[in-house]
């Protein structure tokens, strides 16, 4: 294979484990599913070193979800395309509704390299903190709300005024 070829890669993450699938920007390519790896960094940085070897551009692309963008943000800052899309945005075939990890990275290969996909906002490390600060203000908030209403009612039912 030649070294100026794009490689699209899909994943498929889950909390322990990736699975991978490639395919090169030829037409007739078939997609090669690459396995399972683990979720630490020095094995994704394996999975580079692999996939440099044997093409210039790499581009992955996995399914938003609630393993955070760690992942994101550790592609592109090694410099490599990654795409993160919605999994309501990715076309399926009506009546298709077996997924397992291999055909959703194959797919998710297939789809990237078709240009299919439709990438969403990954939120930055201080859009992200805000996010989980309003959320906890917001869940404190509410059992505050509920520990004043267990209270009156408690005193209440003893019939403390």
């Amino acid at each position: 294979m030649s070294q100026s070829r794009t490689r699209f890669l899909g994943m498929d993450v889950h909390k322990d484990t990736i699975a991978g699938a490639y395919v090169t920007q030829d037409h007739g390519a078939e997609v090669t599913y690459l396995g399972t790896i683990g979720t630490r960094q020095c094995d994704i940085d394996q999975l580079i070193r692999k996939m440099q070897s044997k093409a210039k551009e790499l581009v992955f692309v996995y399914e938003a979800g609630p393993c955070g963008s760690w992942l994101y943000r550790s592609l592109t800052k090694k410099g490599h395309g990654c795409w993160v899309v919605a999994p309501s945005l990715i076309p399926k075939q009506a009546g298709d509704r077996v997924t397992t990890a291999r055909r959703d990275a194959v797919q998710l290969a297939r789809l990237m390299r078709s240009g299919a996909l439709t990438p969403v906002y990954v939120p930055a490390v201080a859009d992200e903190a805000i996010r989980d600060l309003s959320r906890a203000r917001e869940d404190a908030l509410h059992a505050l709300k509920t520990a004043k209403f267990r209270l009156t009612a408690f005193l209440l039912r003893h019939d403390i005024r």
